[in-house]
């Protein structure tokens, strides 16, 4: 099946990228979308995401690129570095991580051009593959709403689940790519911000617009996996969870 049309013009590398990976996604994965709807069309806009396996930036992109969208990732700076790969991350427009050093904010300011110029930024607002011993997020970071917030486009909350069977956290070296796994992709409306955009950007008003994106990711992912979520989000500080034990698989 060729892939969709873009809604967007993207980057020649970027197009080339798509259209060879779009069949392979197809064939390692059966997929139930939902809300693909809500995807912006046109403009920028930051799609936040649960994570629970380093599996997820390959579905979740197959979900964004369905609706017309190409997704810009912030990726830490060792990927840009191979031959060859470093050509096609620059090439796709991904977005750099300097980690631990003084070109850490540099990321930021990369992603506030993307998403001014009209791209899709992709963030996993928990910071890293969930610690929650059952996989459901964690307590968000601010990244995700500053960025929302600073730019004025949209935040657009995306749960996804199934990936693990692809790639098991902290366990799996490599992903088990067949027989196909189910993947389930949700995305809801933007999070309402109208009230927050007009507020000096502080630490109070980037927790509630956090708090809000992530009711309501965890929101999608209850109506996805047919359960109810913890009542206290976890917080991973403070806590030793041992996130290779596994969990409900529900």
């Amino acid at each position: 099946m060729p892939r969709p049309a873009m809604t967007e013009t993207i980057e020649p590398t970027y197009s080339r990228v798509i259209t060879a990976l779009y069949p392979v996604l197809q064939r390692i994965t059966v997929r139930e979308w939902s809300g693909l709807e809500n995807v912006p069309k046109t403009g920028g806009f930051v799609a936040a995401c649960n994570h629970t396996s380093n599996m997820d930036h390959f579905p979740l992109a197959h979900f964004l690129v369905e609706a017309g969208r190409a997704p810009h990732y912030l990726a830490k700076d060792s990927l840009f570095k191979p031959p060859g790969v470093k050509q096609i991350m620059y090439g796709c427009g991904q977005i750099p991580v300097y980690r631990g050093t003084s070109r850490a904010t540099s990321a930021l300011s990369a992603a506030k051009e993307a998403l001014q110029r009209g791209a899709c930024v992709c963030i996993y607002p928990e910071g890293t593959i969930t610690r929650e011993p059952d996989f459901w997020p964690m307590t968000g970071k601010t990244g995700a709403a500053r960025l929302a917030l600073e730019t004025g486009v949209p935040l657009l909350p995306i749960a996804m689940w199934g990936t693990r069977d692809i790639m098991w956290p902290y366990r799996d070296k490599l992903p088990k790519l067949l027989p196909a796994k189910l993947v389930q992709v949700s995305a809801g409306p933007p999070v309402d911000l109208d009230d927050l955009r007009d507020q000096p950007i502080t630490a109070t008003t980037l927790r509630t617009a956090t708090t809000r994106l992530m009711d309501q990711i965890t929101g999608l992912l209850e109506d996805v996996r047919g359960i109810p979520a913890p009542a206290e989000r976890f917080d991973p500080r403070g806590h030793a969870a041992d996130p290779t034990r596994g969990g409900k698989t529900a």
